[in-house]
């Protein structure tokens, strides 16, 4: 198959072209602290979910559901710290955050990838539900600007690289690899910013 040759260009391919072009710009906000990422995030997620739910990506187009709901949650997040109107600073992750992570991600693949497993014709069910599972931690994480989300989502995409070349996603494929340098981007950019913080005042959680 052509990449992108003339005879592909049907809604399915615009929706992914535009699903790519957002998915770009949201993470290139985030890493910038913009709070427009979110809103641009939620036109991203729903345009996925269409595309992922044409792939029998099941996991993936629930993740996307998922992202919108997290979405709402981190533009709140940013924007208020308790009652109080104040831009939330980047901190970094607890022990117990990392403890809640590590019992999460497992517990997660193996219920969702059975499930999809012996109830569903999803493709690559086990591999999906774990790249949901990380996926949704690091959203989580980055919705209350945690620093490490960045690493997290860097070990993440290059997993969903692959899987979306084997899909023949190509336009995802690429755009995930591209995920990969905006996220370390995103990782200087925010140890800067705490850095910056803790010498100014003492790192809060």
């Amino acid at each position: 198959m052509d990449f992108l040759s003339p005879s592909q260009w049907n809604l399915a391919t615009v929706t992914e072209v535009v699903g790519v072009m957002t998915g770009l710009l949201c993470v290139w906000l985030a890493a910038r602290q913009n709070i427009w990422t979110f809103p641009t995030a939620l036109i991203s997620v729903t345009l996925y979910i269409v595309i992922f739910y044409d792939a029998r990506l099941y996991a993936d187009m629930g993740l996307q559901v998922m992202f919108a709901g997290l979405n709402f949650y981190g533009w709140y997040l940013w924007l208020y710290k308790g009652n109080k109107r104040e831009e939330r600073p980047v901190t970094k992750m607890t022990s117990s955050q990392w403890g809640w992570l590590l019992l999460f991600v497992p517990l997660f693949t193996l219920g969702l990838g059975s499930y999809l497993h012996y109830n569903t014709n999803a493709d690559l069910a086990y591999w999906d539900a774990a790249t949901t599972a990380v996926s949704l931690g690091a959203q989580w994480l980055m919705s209350r600007k945690k620093l490490e989300n960045w690493l997290i989502w860097m070990a993440v995409d290059a997993v969903y690289v692959p899987i979306y070349i084997y899909k023949e996603l190509y336009l995802t494929a690429v755009l995930y690899f591209l995920y990969l340098a905006l996220a370390w981007w995103g990782y200087v950019d925010w140890k800067k910013s705490l850095q910056v913080r803790e010498q100014a005042v003492p790192s809060t959680q």
